[in-house]
């Protein structure tokens, strides 16, 4: 295939530049559906397109992979990965089971900053919700959530977190028909907050689970016994 989108910003300087480039102008195009499902991505076009060499997209390839957007299958090349219903619901259950664990944790020991940075996150996501960037907005959904967990000292666990936050947000934004109040949506984290400053671990945990229960229209069907 020939691949057309501008590759976006970085923010992962870990990376080499190039390679960066190339994971996050990928990765923006699937979580929006430019590539969708199937789509085949080929080294050589994708090298030719970001002006770098096969080695620098097959590094951002296996990002992807890890990530679960992309299905690297040898002789068969690598593709898109689905975005299902059935995968999204196990997601859902598990990251509901790991973040509301891990929760619990986290409030047996926080950190002096975990408020604060909180804080600071829930700013970002409002400032991407305000642009109306909804990937940005994602982005830093994501940071929101993974910074609590942090303090539940769970290290392997994070990678998993991780991919069930960008599954999750990618059949999130699949399943949008209308545009969505993007501010609504960063405001929503603001009684995960309050809860977790209270101190209280029963409504800390409440907060969470009814925050991913609610997520998506599926939550209902899923966790039948949240509060919605």
């Amino acid at each position: 295939m020939t691949y057309f989108s501008a590759p976006s910003r970085t923010r992962n300087a870990a990376r080499p530049a190039k390679a960066t480039a190339a994971f996050n102008a990928l990765k923006r195009d699937i979580m929006l559906g430019v590539l969708p499902a199937g789509a085949a991505l080929t080294e050589l076009d994708l090298a030719a397109h970001f002006s770098c060499s096969q080695g620098t997209v097959r590094e951002a390839l296996l990002q992807l992979q890890e990530e679960g957007l992309v299905r690297r299958q040898g002789h068969r090349g690598t593709q898109v990965s689905e975005c299902t219903e059935a995968e999204a619901v196990e997601m859902f259950r598990v990251r509901l089971h790991v973040e509301c664990s891990g929760i619990v944790r986290t409030l047996q020991a926080p950190s002096r900053t975990l408020a604060a940075d909180l804080q600071a996150l829930l700013a970002k996501m409002l400032d991407a919700a305000r642009a109306g960037d909804e990937l940005e907005l994602a982005s830093f959904d994501r940071d929101f959530h993974r910074r609590i967990f942090q303090d539940a000292r769970l290290p392997a666990l994070d990678p998993i977190l991780h991919r069930c936050l960008v599954h999750n947000h990618r059949f999130k934004i699949s399943r949008s028909i209308t545009p969505r109040d993007l501010v609504a949506t960063a405001q929503r984290h603001g009684a995960i907050i309050e809860a977790i400053e209270s101190g209280d671990v029963a409504k800390a945990g409440a907060a969470l689970r009814h925050h991913i229960a609610t997520i998506v229209d599926l939550g209902p069907d899923v966790f039948p016994d949240a509060t919605q």
